[in-house]
């Protein structure tokens, strides 16, 4: 039995960072850059061949994966609460962890099969994919606390977000030199997949492969007595419902919730439909849309890693609320410059910033929270499940607005006002919020 690494161990926090690096080529890839490409691209062809579904054939194209994205993250937020309390409770929060790793990797590589000849199907192994990445992310952030002293926790969580980042640009990379610049047999295939499907296939293939090194070090979970729980399916019901008692005294997790939950609902839309955007609003020279885009995302990704070392140093000179609170001000000026965005050179300004403040508010938001746990508290996953909950909950909320409006306005731009009053809204609630004392 191998020993067991001491809280703040640095062997310890750079396996925890290294899941980013493992499980952030999702996030690029499927999330942001080449399936959405490659969706928009079979979207079109089957609407315009009549190749669609009967209920679905007057909805905007675009809808139907953004409204399948809101499912997948509704059932997310509902089977959380179910499962983290069991994690906490039987001490296996790396075995959860490992199961939505293995399901969202797995259903990676089924995306290889992804046609709109069998729409549903593939569907359900999109909605698969989301559910294990947002799943795994559950139980790893809730392990910050658990190996990270509130001294070291914005600086890992920085740390694991940039490493993510960089890992993930490099899996795109290759990516987009087999896609676009040739890598790859003249005969455009391998074992009868095509050069996109093969990206999927690594996607799954790396997330599993590096997760290896966290799960190596990372402590079983801490085992909580049996005794007090009444009934494990139900359990993180009632820890979620013992969090939101507990926020009634305390106040500046209570508000830092309520301001997160507003805030993070337009940057989780922002990126879930950036590069939908990209496709239908901006005028690309012909054939130069896809490499453009993905263009624009790797940039993204590598300002990013400056833009989450940017907050961590900010936040030591001005603490994590003000500094949030100076990223919600940008969020919503970028948001405001967006809605203008007609040329490939604004998107690419655009993206620029969109980078170096995704990095800031997402890994300086992970680590804020983090730190208004009680120290000491075993219930980490309940903690984070709440917190996850919260974040899923308004992402499902913003992407069906967003839909919504699209549908209604006939354009991707109105549903933009939106976000732009949701940040400015994160802004008040924000100010609100104590300051940190550790």
């Amino acid at each position: 039995m191998k020993d067991i690494l001491p809280k703040g161990s640095k062997k310890l926090l750079n396996a925890w960072a290294f899941y980013d690096w493992a499980n952030s080529v999702y996030s690029l890839v499927i999330n942001s850059a080449i399936f959405p490409l490659f969706y928009a691209a079979i979207s079109v062809e089957a609407f315009e061949k009549g190749n669609v579904p009967d209920m679905l054939k007057g909805v905007n194209n675009e809808s139907i994966i953004i409204v399948t994205t809101a499912i997948a993250f509704l059932i997310v937020s509902i089977i959380s609460p179910i499962l983290s309390g069991i994690a906490d409770y039987s001490g296996q929060k790396k075995r959860f962890l490992q199961f939505f790793c293995y399901l969202g990797a797995f259903s990676c590589i089924g995306l290889a099969a992804f046609s709109f000849d069998y729409l549903w199907i593939s569907l359900i192994i999109y909605m698969l994919a989301l559910i294990g990445f947002w799943g795994s992310l559950v139980f790893y952030n809730s392990y910050l606390p658990d190996i990270a002293f509130p001294e070291q926790q914005d600086a890992i969580s920085s740390k694991g977000f940039s490493l993510g980042y960089l890992g993930s640009v490099l899996l795109l990379a290759f990516c987009l030199c087999m896609t676009v610049f040739g890598l790859y047999p003249e005969s455009g295939e391998i074992l009868g997949l095509d050069a996109v499907q093969m990206s999927f296939i690594l996607v799954g293939i790396w997330w599993m492969s590096f997760a290896q090194y966290t799960y190596k070090y990372l402590p079983l979970g801490t085992k909580k007595d049996r005794s007090e729980v009444k009934n494990i399916f139900t359990n993180g019901f009632q820890e979620l419902k013992k969090i939101w008692s507990n926020l009634s005294e305390n106040k500046q997790m209570k508000r830092y919730l309520g301001a997160f939950f507003i805030y993070s609902m337009a940057v989780q839309t922002v990126m879930l439909v950036a590069t939908y955007f990209g496709t239908e609003e901006v005028k690309w020279d012909k054939n130069g849309a896809t490499f453009g885009l993905i263009m624009s995302i790797m940039l993204i990704q590598f300002v990013a890693i400056l833009g989450a070392w940017l907050a961590s140093l900010l936040s030591r000179k001005l603490g994590n609320i003000k500094t949030l609170i100076i990223i919600n001000i940008l969020w919503a000026l970028i948001c405001v410059y967006g809605y203008f965005v007609v040329t490939p050179l604004q998107f690419y300004i655009t993206a620029g910033f969109v980078g170096l403040v995704m990095g800031s508010i997402q890994s300086l938001s992970r680590s804020t929270y983090s730190k208004m746990i009680p120290e000491g508290n075993l219930d980490t996953a309940s903690y984070f499940s709440f917190y996850d909950v919260a974040e899923k909950i308004g992402i499902v909320i913003g992407m069906l607005i967003f839909a919504i409006v699209g549908e209604i306005s006939g354009s991707m731009r109105e549903p933009i006002l939106f976000l732009i009053v949701f940040f400015i809204t994160g802004i008040i609630l924000l100010i609100r919020v104590p300051r940190l004392q550790k």
